[in-house]
């Protein structure tokens, strides 16, 4: 049995690594349109199970993990920018607020699955256009769910978090590895 980590997202690989030195990432082509009975809250959660499934039907025999991340702000799901207007747009969005990063997980052996949420609550600074604008400039927000990185220069926009840093990142490890323990220990595997 192989342990599958159903993502492409570089940053969960390398934090998957506190919980398993081996075990295989992949990424899926799936619709990640989310249902409109879903609420924002359960949005990441929706979808990690989506992923996870999809890997479970390719690699029936293993363990899968599959995650998402998404940020809310003011009740609305903000992905990930495609150009720089976007990103102004969220990053102007978040200025000064508090919002949630939510990591949904799910853990998938055979006919047995289990799925978690952790939410970390992020407040960004007050900031001026120009830092918004300098921030845009840089290539690190456009493949990261409300268009900016903690682990990296979007550091300097925040004033404080309450909560587990991975999951910003994008892969709660503590309550992850738990869960997975937890599972293996109830006999699903």
């Amino acid at each position: 049995m192989e342990i599958i980590l159903a993502s492409a997202s570089p940053r969960r690989r390398e934090l998957f690594k506190y919980i398993a030195s081996d075990f295989k990432a992949v990424s899926l082509d799936i619709d990640e349109t989310i249902p409109a009975d879903i609420s924002p809250g359960k949005a990441s959660e929706y979808l990690a199970l989506l992923k996870a499934r999809a890997a479970a039907e390719k690699f029936p025999d293993d363990l899968i993990i599959g995650c998402d991340t998404t940020v809310i702000c003011d009740g609305n799901i903000l992905g990930k920018p495609h150009d720089k207007q976007q990103c102004i747009e969220c990053i102007s969005m978040l200025s000064g607020k508090t919002h949630k990063v939510i990591t949904g997980c799910a853990i998938i052996k055979g006919t047995k699955e289990v799925s978690f949420s952790e939410s970390t609550d992020v407040t960004f600074r007050e900031l001026s256009d120009k830092e918004i604008n300098d921030y845009a400039d840089t290539d690190e927000p456009y493949d990261k769910a409300g268009g900016y990185g903690i682990q990296g220069q979007g550091a300097e926009l925040i004033r404080s978090i309450n909560g587990d840093f991975f999951n910003v990142v994008g892969l709660p490890v503590a309550r992850l590895f738990n869960e997975m323990k937890n599972f293996y220990y109830k006999g699903e595997l």
